[in-house]
């Protein structure tokens, strides 16, 4: 698991609701790598609810909608309390690193990809859960090159999740003006392309630090 000093900034981490959750979960037989593989879980689950959502009408859509959202941050959770019992919980295993990254990659795609399908468009959820593993992708090099972690938006995970359980949300009242999964679509660009962005910003941070000019 991902070392005290080069975790994601979190504020939700410093509450005393997780940290009450987080010694709960420390103190019985679970463990952080089980709540990892969890978060995969909520995302196939997530992204299932998105592909129904898309092919609904009326209460079943709402219904979809709402079990994506609450998925969706369920995956959160499932991120934020794998480090906590790790770390503040002393849990962590030697292929702790394996699976505090692998889930989160797994889950961008599930849940984007299944939002894509669900609005008829593959391609841009494919798309945006391409560029979201490609953010990721450029912070690992950074680490793997013995630079810290950037964790800088425009498109970070918590902006990705924001952005689709907020267009989830608003696509509850696409009815009142005769909308369908246009809201959504809007979240795929906007993730897509501010993912896009961020792997480029990453990029571009981790060859100046490479060559020692920041």
């Amino acid at each position: 698991m991902t070392d005290k000093g080069d975790r994601r900034p979190l504020a939700s981490r410093n509450t005393r609701w997780a940290g009450a959750i987080a010694r709960w979960l420390a103190a019985r037989a679970i463990t952080p790598n089980q709540i990892s593989q969890a978060s995969m879980v909520a995302a196939a689950l997530a992204g299932g609810a998105f592909v129904l959502a898309g092919q609904s009408t009326g209460g079943s859509r709402i219904l979809f909608l709402i079990l994506a959202i609450l998925f969706c941050q369920l995956r959160l959770l499932c991120n934020l309390f794998d480090g906590m019992v790790a770390v503040e919980g002393g849990k962590g295993a030697p292929d702790g690193p394996f699976w505090n990254e692998f889930p989160d990659r797994v889950a961008d795609l599930l849940i984007f990809a299944g939002a894509g399908y669900g609005i008829g468009m593959p391609g841009l959820g494919w798309a945006a859960g391409g560029f979201a593993v490609l953010t990721a992708y450029v912070r690992e090099l950074g680490r793997a090159t013995g630079q810290p972690s950037d964790f800088s938006g425009p498109m970070a995970k918590q902006h990705r999740m924001a952005t689709i359980t907020a267009a989830a949300a608003l696509s509850v009242l696409e009815p009142l003006w005769g909308g369908h999964n246009e809201v959504l679509m809007a979240a795929l660009w906007i993730v897509a392309i501010g993912a896009a962005l961020t792997a480029l910003r990453r990029s571009r941070t981790l060859i100046r630090r490479l060559k020692g000019t920041v």
